[in-house]
């Protein structure tokens, strides 16, 4: 007998019954980006590897250990992509999109992270997310983390989670703020984490990001970026602080939520969750205003955001948020090879008449109850019933599955008006 091949570790199948629940997930997050006036972009899965290299930093636990690069018959270095902003503003350069324009755009996709598997974080895990280009100020910083909260309320997850809120400033207060951390830290060398010490190096900032329980008091005492930013980047915090006041969108400012990459500015934003455990981050964003110029293309201000799909389905099961019609409207039950044939063009009568049902023929053969235990295990709402008699009067039978009613007898045009009334969700 052959070895039965498995999934790569960490890269993980979706099977029904919760594949359903992605999809209405998915139809939700789509129709609340899109309210707001974003359109969708679909960038390749594969990318230069150069691409992630200039954008996240070569010096990055990403490129340095965690993304799928490969060599290809000519040679090419490439790579699977870890995150999409780069992509994507990889494709507004090269197709003329973002100098000088204003563009708002989304996408949903896997990604690819060499890392180690836990629950809400995998080495195939599935992002949704938008960007903003060609606007500078905190007005658009409060939009976006407007439609953050919008889909997580959508979601039925929203008060599961806290929005968190900082200013990283500029690069040029950021380098002074810099030498202040690094004499701080060095100062402490002896208390930190084997992680911190080489963050310290490399990237000072991404050490006030630990997740270490025992860092805990040497970043709580370390200095504030907050304390250090130059006027224009105060400025703007306030107005957005105001801004997400006036919606009534419920926030906290927390100093030590940074951005280890220097292409960053300014607003920084997290909706965090004690619902998953360590990956506590459900949404991040932020603006960065360097990344366009830093890709080869004009200076743009952007921001944007992502949202992790695994974390979001861990939620709504969590909280029943993910309850979705049943998978099959109805059921269709036939005992003979002339019902059977009027059963497949009932069926493709009412897909006609009803875009949204889900009904599927019972096929296989078995009797009367058997089939009825097929359908019953469908999880359909109803079962369609087409015997010799409804053959002889043209009608048909239906039998409510998951409720104690009379069974009726209704004619295609009544069924078919019927349905349309009970499958609007």
């Amino acid at each position: 007998m052959a070895q039965i091949i498995q999934a790569v570790r960490g890269m993980n199948d979706i099977l029904p019954p919760e594949s359903f629940l992605w999809q209405y997930a998915e139809r939700l997050i789509r129709t609340v980006i899109q309210s707001y006036g974003y359109q969708e972009i679909r960038v390749p899965v594969v990318e230069k590897t150069e691409l992630f290299k200039r954008s996240i930093g070569e010096v990055t636990d990403i490129v340095e250990k965690e993304m799928y690069t490969f060599l290809d018959r000519n040679q090419e270095t490439l790579t699977l992509r870890p995150e999409l902003t780069a992509g994507t503003v990889r494709a507004g350069i090269e197709h003329g999109l973002l100098y000088n324009q204003i563009q708002r755009l989304w996408y949903m996709g896997p990604c690819f992270r060499h890392e180690r598997p836990q629950k809400g974080r995998y080495r195939q895990f599935y992002q949704v997310g938008a960007e903003a280009f060609g606007l500078e100020g905190p007005d658009i910083d409060a939009e976006i983390i407007s439609l953050t909260a919008s889909l997580l309320e959508k979601l039925g997850i929203r008060q599961l989670a806290k929005l968190q809120i900082n200013s990283i400033g500029t690069t040029d207060c950021r380098k002074e703020y810099r030498k202040l951390l690094v004499n701080y830290l060095k100062a402490h060398k002896s208390e930190l984490d084997e992680d911190s010490v080489h963050r310290m190096v490399k990237n000072p900032m991404r050490v006030l990001d630990s997740k270490n329980p025992e860092m805990k008091h040497i970043i709580a005492n370390a200095p504030k970026l907050l304390d250090h930013l130059d006027e224009i980047s105060v400025k703007h915090f306030e107005k957005l602080q105001e801004y997400l006041n006036h919606a009534g969108i419920q926030f906290e400012v927390n100093p030590c939520l940074v951005r280890g990459l220097d292409y960053y500015t300014r607003t920084v934003f997290e909706w965090v969750t004690d619902h998953l455990g360590a990956q506590g981050t459900l949404c991040a964003g932020g603006r960065y205003d360097n990344l366009v110029e830093q890709l080869g293309g004009k200076a743009t201000p952007a921001l944007g955001f992502a949202m992790g799909m695994e974390r979001v389905i861990l939620l709504m099961q969590e909280e029943n948020a993910g309850r979705i019609p049943e998978r099959l409207h109805a059921y269709v039950i036939t005992d003979s090879e002339g019902a059977f044939v009027a059963g497949l063009k009932l069926a493709n009568y009412l897909r006609g008449k009803i875009p949204s049902i889900r009904v599927t023929m019972h096929c296989g053969g078995g009797n009367l109850k058997a089939q009825f235990k097929k359908a019953d295990k469908s999880g359909a709402g109803y079962a369609i019933i087409i015997g010799e008699h409804e053959l002889k009067t043209h009608s048909v039978s239906l039998k409510n599955l998951r409720e104690e009613l009379p069974q009726q007898t209704l004619y295609q045009d009544e069924l078919a008006e019927y349905l349309k009334l009970k499958t609007k969700k």
